[in-house]
């Protein structure tokens, strides 16, 4: 009999199948991408209840979202036509195309009613599992899909998974002490991803405003330039007349391992002020070097400012309960590194980077280097000290607004 009376560890909730492996690996953007997350994930033995002694990884199968759960945020009219499967197998009339973004980057294909319904679902699968007491991390690696808006596909996004999930978490309450009126939870959205989070951040936007007790913040560090998608008012840095609930870092070329840790200081400060009960961090490693997209010059960890750094930040060091979600990543075997790596930092027993890929049947697309590590490379980094020190500025305001309005 067991001498154990350290009670049950905490549970890493990981939100997977094989439906939902086989149907997001038809999304055209990221073909056959989720196969090799979870297939890696598996082969690295992340998924045996001994990989960690003080975490316990459940695999938990997503629940598919009902037409009312997606219509909490998306229109009836774009439910309509995108779970509808005639209209992915015929030649609908390039108007309906063009009303609801399935053209260009959001082409329609055979599978979208269901990725729709499972994507969306999965997420809230992840977000019903952090009510579980024992609970303290939902991973949703499918998800992440920050782009789609409310009545309209975007930038290879179809389901707004990170609006709905955070829409979920609006609604969980506590009890206050007393016992009298509850209290609504704090959540704060962290998004990673080299493309600013459009697609959330206009979704919640200047909501605080209505609110003396503000409970909802979201933050996207991210690259911006003129061309580059997507184009939004909100991918500025704040000023003092802006929501300081709805937050842009924008991020010259070449950003490395130096300059996220640089920056970092202005989201633990943030995270300080606002000091939230749930954080969501979507975790798109299209900044990764060797992404396609070749414009950030981050590295997977673990060294100070690499990606593997700033999540173990968020896991180890904020209180309270974590999502973490998917995001951009076109170069697949690279995504799947970074995520099985977050992964095994989430279940605190962190892979070495140095970790030999295991032969299983994908082994042959992570040559040359057989490795987890996704090393920096040789771009140069524009983001000078004098550009870090206007973001230090901007964000001085930006905390002592929060700090203000969290105290009146």
């Amino acid at each position: 009999m067991s001498t154990d009376n350290s009670g049950p560890r905490p549970i890493v909730a990981y939100v997977a199948s094989l439906e939902l492996m086989k149907t997001s690996s038809l999304l055209p953007s990221n073909k056959n991408r989720s196969t090799l997350v979870h297939t890696l994930a598996r082969s690295l033995g992340l998924f045996a209840p001994d990989f960690s002694l003080t975490r316990t990884i459940v695999l938990v199968p997503p629940q598919s979202a009902g037409f009312a759960e997606l219509n909490s945020y998306h229109t009836k009219e774009y439910l309509d036509f995108v779970l509808d499967p005639k209209n992915m197998t015929t030649d609908s009339e390039d108007a309906s195309k063009t009303e609801f973004g399935l053209e260009d980057d959001c082409p329609m294909f055979e599978g979208l009613p269901d990725y729709v319904r499972l994507v969306g679902g999965a997420s809230l699968t992840a977000v019903k599992m952090l009510r579980n007491p024992r609970c303290d991390v939902a991973i949703c690696w499918d998800g992440g899909r920050h782009h789609a808006q409310k009545s309209h596909a975007s930038g290879f996004c179809y389901v707004a998974d990170c609006t709905l999930a955070l829409m979920a978490l609006r609604r969980f309450t506590e009890p206050s002490p007393s016992g009298e009126t509850s209290r609504k939870m704090r959540t704060m959205y962290l998004d990673l991803d080299l493309h600013f989070s459009d697609g959330v951040s206009h979704a919640f936007h200047k909501t605080s405003n209505t609110s003396n007790s503000p409970h909802l913040l979201t933050f996207s560090i991210h690259h911006a330039a003129p061309g580059f998608f997507p184009a939004s008012p909100l991918a500025s840095l704040p000023t003092p007349d802006d929501d300081p609930f709805s937050l842009s870092l924008p991020l010259k070329q070449g950003a490395s391992n130096r300059t996220f840790a640089r920056v970092w200081n202005c989201v633990e400060r943030v995270h300080a002020a606002f000091d939230p009960d749930f954080v969501v961090v979507q975790c798109g490693v299209d900044g990764l070097a060797g992404d396609p997209c070749a414009i950030f010059n981050w590295s997977l960890g673990p060294e100070e400012g690499s990606l593997g750094w700033c999540i173990n930040r968020v896991i180890n060091e904020w209180r309270g309960k974590k999502l973490l979600l998917g995001g951009g990543g076109y170069d697949s075997p690279n995504a799947a590194r970074a995520w099985a790596y977050v992964t095994s930092i989430a279940l605190g027993n962190p892979l070495s980077i140095d970790t030999q890929i295991p032969d299983h049947p994908y082994f042959p697309l992570y040559a040359p280097s057989f490795i987890l590590e996704v090393p920096a490379g040789n771009m140069q980094d524009q983001n000078s000290e004098d550009y870090l020190h206007t973001i230090d500025k901007a964000f001085d305001d930006v905390v002592a607004m929060i700090a203000r309005r969290m105290t009146n």
